[in-house]
Parts: structure tokens; sequence; C-alpha cells
């Protein structure tokens, strides 16, 4: 991942090494390389996304100040 790549692109990286790795026709080495890629890619949605969380929070309003409130889902 040398250069920033935006959340879809990983997400769609991500999808890709699912792929190859549920159709088993890789070598054990190979796998265990495209799983670490996989976990890098993880980590990076996830930093995303709870960085985005936090701004969501800051943008909400309530009675005309900002007020942080819990992310529903």
């Amino acid at each position: 991942m040398a250069k920033e790549l935006k959340f879809e692109e990983m997400m769609k990286k991500l999808e890709e090494i699912v792929s190859e790795l549920e159709s088993g026709d890789m070598p054990l080495e190979e796998s265990l390389k495209k799983y670490e890629e996989g976990m890098k890619f993880i980590h990076a949605c996830r930093k995303k996304l709870d960085e985005t969380k936090r701004k969501v929070e800051v943008l909400v309003k309530k009675d005309g100040k900002s007020s942080p409130e819990p992310f529903k889902e």
C-alpha cells in the first residue's frame, strides 16, 4: 500500500484477496502472504472508519450546539 488508497479501493482489494483465498488454488506460502496483505487492508479500513466516525460525531448538532453523540448502527 505505497499510496493512500480510498476506502472503497481498499474494500475492493480485500474482496479480491478473499476471492483468491477461497478458490484454494494457491500454494500455502502465497496464501499466507495474501492473508497478511488482507489483514493490512482490514486494519487500514478500520482506522479510516474510526476516523470518519469521529468526524461524524463532531458534526452532530444538538440544541444548536455541537455535541458528540454515539454512532448508532
